[in-house]
């Protein structure tokens, strides 16, 4: 089987819990997620299934969504509420000044990853060294955080949450904690629900119930692959044309019509019949589209 299956990560269920069940209701062997979602977190997570794997390096819209819950006055070793409790003291943030940092956080800037991560140092990731109680150095990371939403803050309780639109690699957990550090107190995530992930939302994702009735009754029918390259512009070659590009061979582009002329860009190919060849990308030294990807 080939294509996307887009879950609605239920709580408790690591990343890679979820491929291993989708693998099991699909019955393909050939499977993996996108982008790593911690347990306690919900919400979109693609699974690309056989052929689409080959896009897990090239996917052009790496960019997430997320709604986080958190709380002042508690911060914890893993920076979300499941970890271990480190500190707590009496936080007395206002709605006033917490709207006032925000926008600091906006645009590109820098983060020190957990070190309850998946990030690798010397070979092994954080979390391995977290879990044995050691602490590494690690550097600091440069990300972007397009938009940060207040959605509520109650200041008797010190909680609230926000909507988060980032690029891949942002630690949402590391954002709160130190939003509350710029308001001279502690916090920690206490939910999580991505949102938004690959160019999918959470009305394109089904839960993993609903995955298990749709196998018993033969009924899944995953996302193309394509659906991850929407956001490059199609080209419809003649019979000729697909037949010589599906072997590897380029086209020459003073014979496409509808091709980008820029050095390097990617376009979807499509046989007269509309159906999707493979990506194709611009050589403009040799005048060519040299085949990018095939699936």
């Amino acid at each position: 089987m080939n294509g996307i299956i887009v879950i609605n990560k239920p709580k408790d269920f690591t990343s890679f819990d979820v491929v291993a069940l989708v693998r099991k209701y699909t019955g393909e062997k050939k499977a993996g997620h996108t982008g790593t979602l911690d347990p306690g977190a919900v919400g979109v997570l693609p699974i690309l299934l056989g052929s689409a794997t080959k896009a897990q390096d090239i996917i052009p819209v790496s960019d997430k969504s997320y709604i986080a819950d958190f709380v002042f006055g508690k911060a914890t070793d893993t920076l979300d509420i499941w970890g271990k409790v480190l500190k707590e003291r009496e936080s007395h943030v206002t709605e006033e000044a917490l709207r006032a940092v925000l926008h600091d956080f906006e645009g590109e800037i820098e983060q020190l990853p957990p070190m309850y991560s998946a990030v690798s140092v010397g070979g092994r990731r954080l979390y391995e060294y977290a879990r044995a109680g050691i602490e590494v150095e690690r550097k600091k990371r440069r990300v972007t955080v397009y938009s940060i939403e207040l959605l509520s803050f109650d200041e008797e309780s010190q909680s609230g949450s926000i909507a988060v639109s980032c690029s891949k690699g942002t630690y949402i957990r590391t954002l709160i904690a130190d939003i509350a550090e710029r308001l001279s107190t502690v916090g920690c995530m206490t939910g999580l629900v991505r949102t938004a992930a690959c160019g999918y939302t959470l009305k394109d994702a089904i839960t993993l119930d609903e995955l298990k009735e749709l196998s018993e009754k033969n009924e899944i029918v995953p996302r193309t692959v394509e659906s991850l390259f929407t956001v490059y512009p199609m080209l419809t070659v003649s019979d000729k044309q697909a037949h010589r590009f599906k072997n590897g061979n380029p086209l020459d582009l003073s014979r496409l019509k509808g091709v980008p002329r820029e050095d390097g860009a990617i376009c979807r190919v499509h046989d007269r019949e509309d159906h999707f060849l493979s990506l194709g990308v611009v050589d403009t030294e040799k005048g060519v589209l040299k085949l990018y990807k095939y699936f």
